[in-house]
């Protein structure tokens, strides 16, 4: 078979010859031969594979340079490329999707036609923090209140300062009043000041002295909490007997795990297991997971560090938090789970119950 005209290859490829001639002049997908006289671009029956390469990316919404790349990778390497962009794509929808959410939720409680009559709710909490076996300090915070309930793990030289300032940062949340329709925004506000606290006490990136810290968050609003998450520091929530994880970590490997690169069990043991992609300090990435949960009664939250969901195993986590009705013994018994397993890092627990209030 002879050369193909622009024409004829466009329709066979599935792209149009506006884009053939955008991408030979881009160098992603230059023709076989361009007539010296007429300027008419031709191409071998051979370049249709990667033109419907190209053709498939696009509809995938890949950019041109990263096209250009996975095209001049052999078939192994190009897989793992466009599942990395895929794996990016689906994390990227899905924070798009919990913010839809979060806006979805608030506005409809504000809708006095769908806001719920049901029994006033409140929250029985209590927080526990422990240095752990092994560590001469402990850099976490965790605090408990009647509407703020958090968790920060710091680390570097200055972790504990850090903790505490973007704790500390979100404790006037416990006395402010909400603006109607100012719920996110407030949220927004919020983490914005516990990153100006942190970077106060963190000192700049290139510092060896530098720290920086995880922060977790839950606001009840009277009838929702508001989740805030920045790490891998976690939520977990005890529904009908069930036991879910309802934050997702932001470290390295579970970006490797969502990328299908390694299993749950390989990331368990994986030595940069630890290693954050998201917190709070200088030159970190602090963009913040927010979602808004409706509470029912009998709900009851675990905000933990990572001193506990490393080293206890969930089905323990879950024993617990079903056989344990108090918060207070509910933190003091999963500290003591920690120590048990060694206690290789600072451990901190926030229990909250989420229970029927007194008319």
């Amino acid at each position: 078979m002879g050369l193909l005209t622009i024409g004829t290859f466009a329709k066979a490829s599935g792209l149009s010859p506006k884009a053939l001639r955008l991408y030979d002049e881009l160098g992603l997908l230059t023709p076989a031969r361009v007539d010296p006289v007429t300027g008419y671009r031709l191409y071998a029956p051979e370049q249709l594979e990667q033109a419907r390469l190209v053709a498939w990316l696009r509809r995938l919404g890949m950019p041109l340079a990263r096209i250009q790349h996975v095209c001049a990778l052999e078939a192994g390497p190009a897989a793992r490329e466009v599942r990395a962009f895929w794996a990016q794509v689906e994390a990227d929808t899905a924070a798009r999707r919990d913010l839809a959410s979060f806006l979805i939720g608030h506005l409809s409680w504000k809708d006095p036609a769908m806001s719920p009559t049901a029994t006033p709710l409140g929250i029985r909490y209590a927080a526990l923090s422990d240095t752990g076996l092994v560590r001469e300090s402990n850099q976490d915070t965790a605090y408990a209140g009647s509407r703020l309930l958090a968790v920060a793990d710091g680390f570097g030289s200055g972790g504990a300062p850090a903790s505490a300032a973007a704790v500390d940062a979100l404790k006037r949340l416990e006395t402010d009043g909400i603006p109607a329709g100012g719920l996110l925004n407030l949220l927004e506000d919020a983490v914005e000041q516990a990153k100006q606290a942190v970077n106060g006490v963190a000192g700049p990136a290139s510092s060896p002295e530098g720290a920086g810290t995880t922060l977790t968050a839950m606001l009840w609003t009277g009838s929702q909490l508001a989740l805030v998450h920045i790490g891998d520091s976690r939520v977990y929530l005890l529904r009908d007997g069930e036991l879910f994880q309802i934050t997702h970590d932001h470290t390295m490997v579970q970006s490797m795990v969502d990328e299908g690169r390694l299993t749950p069990e390989e990331a368990a043991s994986h030595p940069q297991r630890s290693l954050l992609l998201q917190a709070l300090g200088q030159g970190a990435d602090g963009t913040p997971d927010m979602r808004l949960h409706d509470a029912r009664r009998e709900d009851r939250y675990l905000l933990c560090s990572d001193g506990l969901s490393t080293v206890v195993p969930t089905e323990e986590i879950h024993r617990v938090l079903s056989e344990i009705g108090e918060p207070e013994q509910a933190v003091r018994e999963l500290v003591a789970l920690a120590n048990g397993s060694g206690g290789p890092d600072n451990v901190s627990c926030v229990v909250a119950d989420v229970v029927a209030l007194q008319q």
